[in-house]
């Protein structure tokens, strides 16, 4: 039974790739998944929201989320409800990482798409997890690899980075990268350490920038995250360069 998580893939990847990437995922792509493949996730039958609304303002607990600057943002990869053909279970979360497309399944043929930032050269990855657990405005623990090439985050040196309950990291916020939600994907008892998260980098939406991790516009990762409860499936779709493992235990 093979576990993958984004140890591995770092682990597995070349030194001199290794030294040029970030860091935050994993498995392999069953072919029972019937999930629809990416020409197949329909883009007819489109339905938009008014953007001006939920892309606005939004007053969170302690924190406020700035409105999304749409300049930063390709309207391909706003919100929107979308034919969806596919066999997943309403609820289910398939993740298009070629197209940089997440879809949070409705039934009845539709889903939610959103746009996503997906996993760059070295830590793309398909298969399955489940969300193991959520967090409003979650702490960040930069990985130590990270640390190593950015001294920029250690305590002292950048003083967001300090001394937390499990380790160096940043306070929830929203200079935080992890956004205003996140949603921590596990494969059985291991946890992969790769999140669906918010970012505060929103021209980083329909782009391969991340160490694995599936970044989302802050409005839209809170909007997943509502409507999206603990056990939830995420399946990820096979792409270009993605590291697969069995993830038929999860």
């Amino acid at each position: 039974m093979t576990f993958f998580t984004r140890r591995t893939i770092i682990a597995g990847a070349s030194a001199s790739a290794a030294a040029t990437l970030a860091g935050c995922v994993g498995t392999n792509p069953n072919p029972s998944l019937n999930a629809a493949a990416p020409e197949n996730s329909a883009m007819a039958d489109a339905v938009e929201p008014q953007y001006s609304s939920i892309y606005g303002e939004v007053k969170d607990a302690a924190f406020t989320v700035p409105a999304v600057d749409y300049s930063q943002v390709d309207r391909a990869f706003l919100r929107k409800s979308v034919s969806y053909d596919t066999k997943e279970a309403p609820g289910t979360i398939v993740i298009d990482p070629a197209n940089h497309f997440l879809y949070h399944v409705e039934g009845g043929g539709r889903a939610t798409r959103y746009g996503v930032g997906v996993g760059r050269d070295g830590f793309r990855w398909a298969g399955e997890a489940r969300i193991k657990s959520k967090q409003e405005w979650p702490d960040w623990y930069p990985p130590a690899e990270m640390l190593e090439r950015r001294p920029d985050l250690n305590p002292g040196v950048n003083k967001q980075v300090v001394e937390l309950q499990s380790g160096v990291g940043m306070h929830g916020g929203p200079a935080n990268p992890l956004g205003a939600r996140a949603m921590y994907l596990w494969q059985g008892n291991k946890d992969t350490y790769f999140r669906i998260h918010g970012t505060n980098e929103p021209f980083t939406i329909g782009t391969s920038h991340s160490s694995g991790c599936i970044r989302m516009i802050n409005q839209d990762a809170m909007d997943l995250y509502q409507k999206t409860p603990v056990g939830t499936r995420v399946v990820v779709l096979p792409s270009p360069g993605a590291v697969a493992a069995n993830a038929s235990h999860v």
